[in-house]
C-alpha cells in the first residue's frame, strides 16, 4: 500500500491511544508497541478490507514460508477485518506484532537482545507480585448477561482469523491467555491456549496440552469438587504478559508476577466482573466465563504448531459471562502451526536461555556454551543441540545431554552435543557431525517412558516417545576441514562483490580450518601448491618412493 495510506493509519493509532496511562506502569501496552514498531519500520499496515476467515494468515504465512530471512519478516496491522459474509468488525487485528522476527520481540521485551536470557533467568528466580487498581481500560466498554446474545455483542463482534483455513473448523484464538486460579492455594496461572468460537456465548479450548501444572490442574481439582473452573481469556495485552503467558515454569509460579519481573515493576491487575480472577488492566479484551467440568464436546481439527493438523477431539468448552474491552481494541493473533512461526520465535528466545541456564548453573557443567533448539519444521522441542567447548570431558558431556533431555517432559526427541566449531542452528551442520564425528554403537543413548509432549501420538505404547542422545563432539584429533582457507575464501569474495554478482550470505562452514592434525610437512606442501610449485613437490615426493607397503597405507609426519 502507498505511504500516505500507511501514515494515514499511523494516525488512526495515535488518535485511539488514550494519552498518558491511568496508572504508573514500567512497561509498554500493546498501543504503544504497534506505534513503536511502526516508528521502526518494522510493522506493514494494511488499511483496506482483507477476509480474515479466508486471507488474512494466508497473508502473513508467506514471509514464513515465501524465502524471506527473519530479519525482513514484519508485523502485520489489520484495520479494516471483514467475514466471509460481509460483516466488519470495530477493531484492528495483530498478527505477527509480537514475534515477527527477534528485533520486534526485542521491541516488545523494552531490553537489548543480548540481555534477554538473564532477564529471564532473573525474573523467574524473583517475581514481583501484581498491582490492583480500581479502575482499567481493558474494562471501558463491558458486555454481561443477555446482552452478549445481540448481534455483534459476544464472540460473533471479535475478529478472530481462521490460522489454516482449508482445515480448521472455526476461528480459534491462537493468542488467548487463559487465566485461571488454583482453588485449593488461591495462585493464578496465565498459560496460552487455543480457543474454538462456537457461538456468541460459548468458547471450545483444549487445556489438558498442559497435564503436570496449569489450567487442566486446576480443572481437574474443580472437577472433583463437582464446580465449574472459573477463567479469564486476555486476548490482546502488553507485550511482555504475552511472552510471560508461554513460557514454561514451575507451578507454583504466577506468571503475571514474573512478566512484572522482566518489566522491572509491577503489573497493573484488575478485578474481572463477573469472575473471582485478576487480570492485566491494560489487556485489548478480556473474556470471562466459566469453563464446564462435567461435560466434554467435540473441538477441533486445528493446525498446531508440530506441523500437523490435530484432528476432533472432545474438549473443555467455556459459557462466556462477560467480555470487556478497551474502546479501541486491537486483537492480538500468533502466527503458529509450521514453524517458523511467531510462535516459536516468541518461545525459541525465551527457552534457549533457560535451558542454557539449567546445563551451565543448575548442573554445573561449565562446559557447555550454548543450547540451539532447532526451529524449521520441528517446532523447537523435538531438536536440541548442546555445543560444548573442545575438551570437555566425556562424563560432562554425556551430563548435559542427559540433563536436556529431562528438564522437560515434553521436550527433547533427539538431544545432540556438538563442538564450538558446528553451527548448532544450522541442520546440515548437526547432520555433518552425527555422520562424521560419532560411532552410534558407542555415542547414542536411548532414554525410554519420554511424554509423548506435543505433536502426533505414535501407534504404539499408547503414543509414549523416548529421547535419542548423541555425543557427536570429535573424540581426539582430526584432519583441518575441507574448504580453502579463509584467506582465500576472503580474497575470492572481494573479486566476487566487485564484479557485481548476487550478494552472499556465508552458510558455516565457509572456510576450512584446522581440528588438531595438520602436519607441519603438509603444511609446507600446501604452500608450495598455492605458489604453483606443485612439480617441484612431485619431484620430492618420488624420493619417497617404497614397494613394501600396501596401497592406501597412511604416512605419519609429524
Amino acid at each position: 500500500m502507498d505511504e500516505r495510506a500507511v501514515q494515514c493509519a499511523l494516525s488512526a493509532l495515535e488518535r485511539y491511544h488514550d494519552g498518558p496511562p491511568k496508572h504508573p506502569r514500567s512497561y509498554a501496552d500493546l498501543h504503544e508497541h504497534v506505534l513503536a514498531l511502526a516508528r521502526a519500520g518494522l510493522l506493514v499496515v494494511v488499511d483496506e478490507p482483507i477476509n480474515k476467515d479466508a486471507e488474512m494468515h494466508p497473508l502473513v504465512r508467506w514471509q514464513y514460508r515465501g524465502g524471506i530471512a527473519e530479519p525482513d519478516r514484519k508485523a502485520f496491522l489489520f484495520t479494516q477485518p471483514t467475514d466471509s459474509k460481509g460483516r466488519r468488525f470495530d477493531m484492528s487485528v495483530l498478527v505477527a506484532g509480537l514475534a515477527a522476527n527477534r528485533d520486534v520481540y526485542r521491541i516488545g521485551f523494552g531490553k537489548p537482545l543480548e540481555e534477554i536470557g538473564q532477564a529471564w533467568v532473573r525474573a523467574i528466580a524473583n517475581p514481583i507480585a501484581p498491582r490492583l487498581v480500581a479502575d482499567a481500560p481493558c474494562q471501558e466498554v463491558v458486555t454481561t448477561g443477555a446482552d452478549l446474545e445481540r448481534d455483534g455483542y459476544g464472540l460473533d463482534g471479535l475478529p478472530v482469523p481462521i490460522s489454516s483455513p482449508g482445515w480448521d473448523n472455526a476461528p480459534y484464538l491462537s493468542a488467548g491467555h487463559y487465566i485461571t486460579k488454583d482453588p485449593d492455594t488461591g495462585v493464578q496461572n496465565v498459560g496460552n491456549y487455543r480457543g474454538q468460537l462456537k457461538a456468541p456465548r460459548r468458547l471450545g479450548m483444549n487445556p489438558s496440552v498442559e497435564l503436570r501444572a496449569g489450567i487442566f490442574a486446576h480443572w481437574q481439582k474443580c472437577k472433583a469438587r463437582g464446580e465449574p473452573l472459573p477463567c479469564a481469556v486476555v486476548v490482546g495485552c502488553p507485550p511482555v504478559i504475552s511472552y510471560a503467558s508461554v513460557q514454561k515454569m514451575p507451578e507454583h509460579l504466577d506468571e503475571l508476577a514474573v512478566a512484572g519481573a522482566l518489566a522491572d515493576g509491577p503489573i497493573n491487575v484488575v478485578r474481572a466482573k463477573t469472575v473471582d480472577l485478576l487480570v492485566p488492566a491494560e489487556a485489548e479484551i478480556v473474556i470471562e466465563g466459566m469453563i464446564n467440568t462435567e461435560s466434554l464436546e467435540p473441538e477441533a481439527p486445528f493446525g498446531e504448531s508440530h506441523g500437523y493438523v490435530n484432528l476432533q477431539e472432545y474438549n473443555a468448552f467455556m459459557e462466556v459471562t462477560a467480555i470487556t474491552r478497551r474502546r479501541h481494541a486491537i486483537l492480538t493473533s500468533f502466527i503458529s502451526q509450521v514453524t517458523p512461526s511467531e510462535s516459536s520465535v516468541i518461545r525459541r528466545v525465551a527457552m534457549e536461555p533457560v535451558y542454557l541456564h539449567h546445563l551451565r548453573s543448575v548442573l554445573g557443567i561449565a562446559g557447555v556454551k550454548r543450547v540451539a533448539m532447532h526451529e524449521p519444521l520441528t517446532s523447537l522441542y523435538a531438536v536440541i543441540a548442546i555445543q560444548c567447548a573442545r575438551g570437555t570431558p566425556e562424563t560432562e558431556i554425556w551430563r548435559a545431554l542427559y540433563g536436556a533431555a529431562s528438564l522437560h517432559r515434553f521436550a527433547g526427541k533427539w538431544v545432540i552435543a556438538v563442538d564450538e566449531d558446528i553451527e548448532a542452528e544450522n541442520a546440515d551442520a548437526l547432520l555433518w557431525a552425527m555422520s562424521y564425528r560419532c560411532q552410534p554403537q558407542h555415542d547414542l543413548k536411548v532414554v525410554p517412558h519420554k511424554d509423548p509432549g506435543h505433536g502426533p501420538r505414535g501407534p504404539r505404547d499408547d503414543g509414549e516417545s523416548a529421547a535419542v542422545l548423541i555425543n557427536a563432539t570429535l573424540k581426539g584429533v582430526y584432519a583441518p576441514v575441507a574448504l580453502p582457507k579463509r584467506e582465500f575464501m576472503e580474497r575470492a569474495r572481494a573479486i566476487w562483490e566487485r564484479l557485481g554478482l548476487p550478494p552472499l550470505t556465508p552458510q558455516p562452514p565457509w572456510h576450512g580450518y584446522d581440528l588438531g592434525h595438520w602436519p607441519a610437512e603438509l603444511e609446507r606442501q600446501a604452500e608450495m601448491a598455492v605458489r604453483s610449485e606443485y612439480f617441484e613437490l612431485g619431484k620430492r615426493l618420488a624420493n619417497e618412493r617404497r614397494a613394501d607397503v600396501p596401497m592406501n597405507t597412511p604416512i605419519k609426519r609429524e
